[in-house]
């Protein structure tokens, strides 16, 4: 009885963690010599020609220049002159993942359904070798999965712009099974700059709820 229990219980689990908020988690890594004179300076982006004419590139450069206004910097324009320069690197790739794990499995669990009045009260009329619940412990059998799993990352650099030093240097990456970059961009440039500015090599691990 307690094995029936023992299944319910963790196929309830399992629903339960089906409902659960999907989250992307990234690993962050910052190295910073940030001047406090710098913070709500004007800031420009370093691109070339092809950077310039590509369109996914000036999406994330549009995210970026998102969080940077968040945090209080401001375009480089007319009668602005920039103080800080902006670099964006990113890219993905994926590898095939196998895992082997170990299943519960009841062999007498489909009597179960045929029988739904019958319970341990009724078992002193019977004899244990008719009984289709008396059995021993579950057995455990080998379930093979396969999937894609994507490494995507995304580095910043903001430098001085007349002395070209660099003043934070970010790195995020993150694993997931999502293979689209544009899908997750947002999560990854918002990472980026939590807790900005951060110390100097500064490693920790950020987790955003996933938005439908």
């Amino acid at each position: 009885m307690k094995y029936r229990w023992l299944i319910l219980l963790a196929t309830a689990m399992t629903l339960l963690s089906g409902c659960a908020a999907q989250k992307i988690r990234s690993d962050v890594t910052v190295f910073a010599e940030w001047p406090a004179e710098m913070q709500g300076a004007p800031f420009t982006f370093a691109r070339n020609e092809a950077q310039g004419n590509d369109l996914e590139y000036r999406s994330y450069e549009n995210l970026v220049a998102g969080e940077l206004r968040r945090l209080g910097f401001v375009d480089a324009g007319p009668g602005r002159q920039a103080k800080i320069k902006v670099t964006i690197g990113y890219g993905i790739n994926g590898r095939d993942v196998r895992i082997v794990q170990p299943v519960v499995i009841d062999p007498f669990w489909p009597h179960h359904a045929y029988w739904p009045y019958y319970g341990p009260r009724w078992r002193r009329y019977y004899s244990p070798f008719y009984d289709p619940f008396w059995h021993g412990p579950p057995t455990v059998a080998y379930q093979e999965s396969q999937y894609e799993l994507f490494r995507r990352q995304l580095k910043v650099v903001l430098a001085h712009a007349d002395t070209g030093k660099t003043l934070y240097d970010v790195t995020v990456v993150s694993e997931g099974r999502n293979g689209s970059l544009p899908a997750v961009m947002p999560y990854l440039v918002r990472s980026a700059f939590s807790e900005f500015p951060s110390k100097n090599g500064t490693i920790r691990r950020v987790e955003l709820e996933l938005r439908e």
